[in-house]
């Protein structure tokens, strides 16, 4: 019997294409009612390297309140309307795209932007990838943020959401190409 502890990686696997089938709920992209006072529509595509929108992607978003508080309560597979979670899912359409009925959040720290977290799951990604979106509108802000000032300015604006409506914000991800959307890695997550 070998006494060697040496644990060799396994090749990942694809994720999906089960999106549709198994991962998604009621209401699950509906952190505040739809119409509610407050509500915004967050929303946009998922696209590959060509420029196509992907049909069986996954986009988790995860966010502080209107005060810039996280909620410290879990993400609920059934929504009530009442409790804000922070935390929403949404699958994308044949088109490739998403939206999220939420609350802008604040910001969590003075001085710094408010931003979504964001997660997103695809066919043919090994790994989940990991992405933020600031809101618009706090330009002085927005150079007070570790993350936005360490990228040149052409990657820090595919980072910020677009106004396309009264209540409705636009934020387009880009997986691969010229337009690629910038992703983070965090501690003990290997790509």
């Amino acid at each position: 019997m070998s006494t060697d502890t040496h644990l060799t990686a396994t090749p990942g696997q694809t994720i999906g294409p089960f999106f549709h089938f198994a991962l998604l709920f009621d209401h699950d992209r509906e952190l505040v009612p739809p119409g509610s006072s407050g509500a915004v529509r967050l929303h946009g595509h998922v696209y590959d390297g060509e420029g196509q929108g992907l049909q069986d992607a996954m986009v988790e978003i995860r966010q502080a309140d209107a005060g810039g508080d996280i909620p410290a309560v879990e993400g609920s597979l059934r929504r009530d309307g009442t409790l804000f979670t922070g935390w929403g899912r949404s699958s994308t359409d044949p088109t490739g795209h998403w939206w999220f009925s939420t609350i802008e959040p604040g910001a969590t720290t003075p001085g710094r932007p408010a931003f979504f977290a964001v997660t997103v799951f695809a066919r043919g990604l090994l790994n989940r990838l990991f992405t933020r979106i600031y809101l618009p509108g706090a330009d002085e802000d927005l150079t007070t943020d570790p993350l936005l000032s360490s990228l040149p300015a052409d990657e820090r604006v595919r980072l910020v959401a677009v106004r396309d409506g009264a209540n409705s914000l636009r934020f387009d991800i880009h997986l691969q190409g010229p337009e690629e959307t910038p992703f983070l890695t965090f501690p003990r997550h290997q790509d």
